[in-house]
């Protein structure tokens, strides 16, 4: 007998079965398919309706194979990423009190490695109602009662409609709306002014004393904000302003202190500017007033020394304001992520505003303005300067029901109302093909639609 042929063999058998059992487990593996372990939130739960996404979890990797085959009540969903074993499928703005079912249908998801879904799979949920928020009252004492109607009209429209805006090209005019209604034949409802020149003002090319542009605006119905890039001399003595940190040595955290000439500065300014605000009350013009804006960003003087003078400064303000009878403001903060430390308090601000720049998805948006809605509950909620950012239905329909949009100004484009500029439909921040797709949206409010508040 030849023991060493049966050693050979001996030895090749287990060897020739063991990888004939290895291909079998990777063919099976090759056909099998994901199956589903958990979803979030569970089949037929209660849900609130500002929920924005839902994680289906699998027992293996899967990929997205075809996202038109992923169906809320019949409608495409807005995204969904697979990641390891899970997909997050995000969700557009959900009605309160209503049956909602997701599917995912067959040859929608694949496994890695394996087959395509031979099998829809989906899941069932249902919104509660959102609990009543409860606005808080105006923050200025005995407030004129135009700036209670227009607060007012504010708090009714807030989370059922967005009332569109634009800011003046740079200053003391109108043109960005002019370009609007150039453009679509509808006005934006809001128009900001910036006293940015308010050092020059008297002046042959800037007055804000002459108040015509501003009462134009509100007796066609229009809503008035105003915001103020402060501008401070770069240096003591100095005939140059500016008010960006790194083009002045203008200390905040000195100018909140008495006796300096930082404090000399600031005092001065503010008698100027409430000076000018009073023009407009003593034309019954109820004013949306934003400074301070950007604080914590650190890029404006008055945030260049942290939050505490900041805060100082803010409360200086609103002191003096009160003083001097200023009723007609209506007070926003301009908000930051993660500036916590910088907020004033609820008994000096009425609004809440963040300013966005070049964030094209919804969910993005959603994302910051539901941190803020948590950080401030009882505060409106606006976007309050924006451009180049997801289409307003967009954000609506995800869930981000902003108070007021406003877009900010292409000063080439709007600058001269007769250049051959003006005509183009192209826009740095907004162009009109974004302001036609927002005004026909029936949840955005012109100026045509906005009752009479005087």
């Amino acid at each position: 007998m030849n023991y060493k042929l049966l050693f050979i063999v001996g030895f090749i058998a287990p060897l020739f079965f063991a990888c004939d059992d290895k291909d079998n487990n990777d063919l099976l593996e090759e056909e099998s398919v994901a199956a589903l372990v958990s979803t979030v939130p569970a089949n037929n739960a209660v849900v609130s309706p500002q929920t924005d996404s839902v994680v289906f979890t699998f027992d293996r990797k899967i990929t997205v194979i075809d996202e038109t085959k992923m169906k809320l009540n019949g409608t495409d969903v807005e995204e969904a990423i697979a990641s390891e074993n899970t997909l997050t499928v995000y969700l557009d703005r959900l009605d309160e009190k209503t049956e909602y079912t997701l599917i995912l249908e067959k040859n929608s998801i694949k496994a890695l490695p394996g087959k395509l879904n031979p099998e829809p799979f989906s899941l069932t949920f249902t919104t509660d109602a959102l609990p009543p928020v409860e606005v808080s009252a105006l923050v200025t004492k005995t407030p004129s009662p135009e700036a209670v109607k227009l607060y007012n009209f504010l708090k009714e429209n807030h989370g059922k409609k967005i009332i569109s805006g634009t800011v003046a090209n740079v200053n003391w005019n109108t043109n960005e709306a002019e370009w609007v209604y150039h453009h679509t034949g509808k006005y934006p409802a809001l128009n900001a002014f910036d006293y940015i020149h308010l050092y020059a003002s008297p002046a042959n090319w800037i007055n804000y004393e002459n108040t015509q542009v501003v009462e134009d605006w509100w007796n066609n119905n229009g809503i008035v904000a105003a915001m103020w890039h402060w501008n401070v001399p770069v240096g003591q003595g100095s005939n140059n302003y500016e008010f960006y940190t790194d083009k002045t040595s203008f200390d905040i955290s000195k100018a909140v202190r008495e006796g300096t000439y930082e404090n000399g500065v600031i005092k001065a300014d503010l008698e100027k500017i409430s000076n000018n605000l009073l023009l407009l009350k003593q034309k019954n013009i109820p004013v949306i007033w934003r400074p301070l804006h950007e604080a914590a960003g650190g890029w404006f003087w008055w945030g260049a020394k942290g939050a505490q003078p900041c805060k100082e400064l803010w409360k200086i303000m609103f002191d003096f304001f009160q003083e001097k009878g200023l009723n007609n403001l209506i007070w926003v903060w301009t908000a930051e992520l993660n500036d916590n430390d910088w907020y004033p308090g609820d008994e000096y601000v009425d609004i809440i505003g963040r300013d966005m720049y070049n964030k094209p998805e919804a969910r993005g948006m959603l994302q910051e303005y539901n941190a803020l809605k948590n950080r401030f509950p009882h505060k409106i909620i606006a976007l309050s300067e924006c451009g180049n950012v997801a289409g307003i239905t967009e954000q609506w329909n995800a869930g981000a029901t902003w108070s007021w949009f406003m877009s900010w100004y292409d000063y080439e484009r709007t600058n001269n109302l007769s250049g051959s500029a003006f005509n183009s439909e192209a826009h740095q921040h907004a162009n009109a093909a974004y302001w036609k797709n927002a005004f026909a949206n029936e949840k955005v409010i012109s100026r045509g639609e906005i009752p009479s508040l005087k």
